[in-house]
Formats: C-alpha cells, sequence, structure tokens
C-alpha cells in the first residue's frame, strides 16, 4: 500500500469510526459520580489540596515548551508544524489552570473549563503526528480545524447537559480516537524527523494516567498520602515532558 493510499486508510476508518459511534451509540451523560474524589483533604485554604496542586506540573511544562519554541522552534520543528506545537504546549499550560479551578469544586460547570484546554492539547499532539509521520502538509491544514472540533466538542456536551440530555459523544471522540489513531499511524510510517520512541513513551504515559485514574480510590486507601487522581495528573504530565525533551534532543543533535 502507498504512503497516500495508506493516509487514506486511517481517514476512512476514522471516519466510520465517527459514523458508527453516532449511529450504534447512544447519547452519554456526564456521570454524576465522576466528580466524587478519593482525597477531599483541604490545605493552606485550597480545598481538595493534592488534585487541585498536582496540575502544577502541567504549568511549568507547557510554559517551558512554549518559551523554548519561540526561541529553538527553526532547529527542531518540521517547517510549518510551529503552530501544532505552540497549541499543544499552550494546552498543556491552559490545563494547569482549567483544572485547577475545576478541582477546587468539582461540578460540570467548572469541568468546561477544565476540558477546552485538554481538546486544545489533543488537537496540538494529533496535528504534530500526521506532520512528522504522514505530511507536514497535512499537519499544519488540520490543526485549526482539530481546535475547532475540541472547543466544538466540548461546548456541544455542555449545552446538552444544559438542556437535561447530556451527550458526551463528541467530546470522548477529540480525546480518544488520537490516541487510537497515533499508534496506528506509528506502525505505518516513519518519521520525518526525530525518533518514535518519544511518542510511544508518551502513549505509555498516558495509559498510565488512565489506569491511575480509575485506581483512585485504590491507591489514595493504601496510604493516605496521595490519591489516584493526582498521581493521574503527574503521569499525564510526564507526556509533555516527554515531548519536550525529544525537541531538545532534536537540537543537540
Amino acid at each position: 500500500m502507498t504512503p497516500s493510499n495508506r493516509a487514506l486508510f486511517i481517514i476512512a476508518a476514522t471516519a466510520a469510526i465517527l459514523l458508527a459511534l453516532f449511529l450504534f451509540v447512544p447519547p452519554v451523560a456526564q456521570d454524576p459520580a465522576y466528580h466524587n474524589f478519593a482525597d477531599g483533604r483541604g490545605l493552606l485554604g485550597i480545598p481538595n489540596f493534592g488534585n487541585v496542586m498536582s496540575n502544577l506540573p502541567f504549568m511549568v511544562i507547557g510554559l517551558w515548551g512554549i518559551v523554548y519554541l519561540l526561541r529553538h522552534s527553526p532547529e527542531v520543528c518540521l517547517p510549518g508544524l510551529e503552530l501544532a506545537y505552540l497549541v499543544f504546549f499552550s494546552g498543556i499550560f491552559l490545563t494547569a489552570f482549567g483544572s485547577g479551578y475545576y478541582h477546587l469544586a468539582p461540578a460540570n460547570d467548572p469541568l468546561v473549563w477544565d476540558r477546552l484546554p485538554m481538546t486544545i492539547g489533543f488537537a496540538g499532539l494529533f496535528a504534530v503526528s500526521l506532520g512528522e509521520y504522514v505530511s507536514p502538509v497535512i499537519g499544519r491544514a488540520i490543526v485549526i480545524p482539530l481546535l475547532l472540533l475540541g472547543v466544538a466538542s466540548v461546548e456541544y456536551w455542555a449545552w446538552t447537559e444544559s438542556q437535561g440530555a447530556g451527550d458526551l459523544r463528541l467530546y470522548a471522540v477529540v480525546q480518544f480516537l488520537p490516541m487510537m489513531l497515533v499508534p496506528v499511524i506509528l506502525l505505518t510510517y516513519k518519521p520525518s524527523i526525530g525518533s518514535p520512541k518519544y511518542v510511544w513513551l508518551m502513549i505509555l504515559f498516558y495509559a498510565l494516567a488512565k489506569v491511575a485514574e480509575q485506581l483512585d480510590g485504590v491507591i489514595f486507601s493504601a496510604g493516605g498520602l496521595i490519591s489516584g487522581h493526582s498521581i493521574k495528573h503527574l503521569f499525564a504530565a510526564m507526556t509533555p515532558a516527554t515531548m519536550l525533551y525529544a525537541l531538545m534532543q532534536r537540537r543537540r543533535h
């Protein structure tokens, strides 16, 4: 299969998954139990201190990535993909504030501000992956549409919740489909720059974050020091940290 045919196959498969999701999966409302986190302890006047403050690495890594790219993007990015990288690290930086705000008083309304910056990060990551493995032209062209789709997915969910019939399906696509397609892209294409080992490591950290999230109460009850959700934030922050390290390695070589 030629590279162009492989790209068409990936696009067609993605479209089929999206279509199947909306044809065969009923609307999914936000489970109110989602907001019940294991660690509700406050400290220094900050409610839910662990889950709020464990977002600080997102701020540090996101800002570091933005500054590094502004200084060195011609040396470490393929031409035209600078915006995609900046979008990714901007989403990471904003996640610190959105997630921190949400965890002060977990509920559906502040959850909007948690999810919006995450969709920005996913848009940047997927655009970078397409740009470096499939085509820089595709990566450059798709970053803005992905941004708009991400924002629309969160706004659509918030609107449906306000109507009493919440629907998370589009947001689920925006969050999980890129993480399903990136491994397919890694196995199908060779990178134009850099090494795929860093992307695989990013996927591993993302997977560990999701596992820790599911084991929130189990981890907290094991010692009472830190919850699974706080550990989720730390593992998730290792994903952009890995990308930043990979960019630094490119400059050294």
